[in-house]
């Protein structure tokens, strides 16, 4: 019986303990505070798109820079084709084009020969595309890996950063309503 009574406190601190942590984790979730890893925050959100001078993937004797991203409100979508989660998002970007949706493309950390066969056998949904092989860009937009997914306005502010693959569910939850209220501040002249 000494033994039993050794063992109480420590029985005891471990329960005590135990709802210490489902009450923090039970609170934690009613406020919505869960941990969303497609949500990490981004130093760039409200600031211009960075300043780059890179070839075109379509034709590497041009060259694009932040510029050519201007005047629309468009979709910026870092892929590349060692990447299988881009390749599960490919179609969905195909169709948002063909809706009217713009969309530029980065090719991050890849080799153009083998992006332009991915675009000639997937479809193409980019009206521009930038290689990128050694990340310069990606590293000033702050890119994790690919995909990633930016959403600009008209002047090429960025006002949202996605990471994982677009889906349904991602734009209709997420970017197309952000993007149908560019849309709509572009229309009526709103500035950001």
């Amino acid at each position: 019986m000494g033994r039993y009574w050794k063992v109480v406190p420590l029985v005891l601190f471990l329960g005590l303990a135990g709802l210490f942590l489902k009450s923090l984790y039970d609170k934690r979730e009613q406020q919505s505070l869960a941990i969303d890893p497609t949500a990490l925050p981004s130093a760039l959100i409200g600031r211009a798109l960075p300043e780059f001078s890179l070839p075109s993937l379509e034709d590497p004797q041009r060259t694009v820079t932040q510029e050519d991203f201007k005047g629309e409100v468009a979709l910026i979508n870092v892929w590349a084709t060692w990447c299988p989660t881009c390749r599960a998002e490919h179609a969905k970007l195909n169709r948002l084009a063909s809706q009217g949706v713009v969309v530029y493309g980065v090719n991050y950390k890849d080799d153009s020969e083998a992006a332009r066969r991915w675009l000639d056998d997937l479809g193409n949904p980019y009206r521009l595309n930038v290689e990128d092989p050694l990340g310069s860009l990606g590293i000033n937009l702050g890119v994790y890996g690919a995909p990633e997914t930016f959403l600009i306005d008209a002047q090429g502010v960025i006002r949202f950063k996605y990471i994982g693959a677009v889906d349904d569910r991602v734009w209709d939850t997420q970017l197309g309503p952000r993007y149908q209220a560019l849309l709509e501040e572009s229309a009526r002249g709103v500035q950001p």
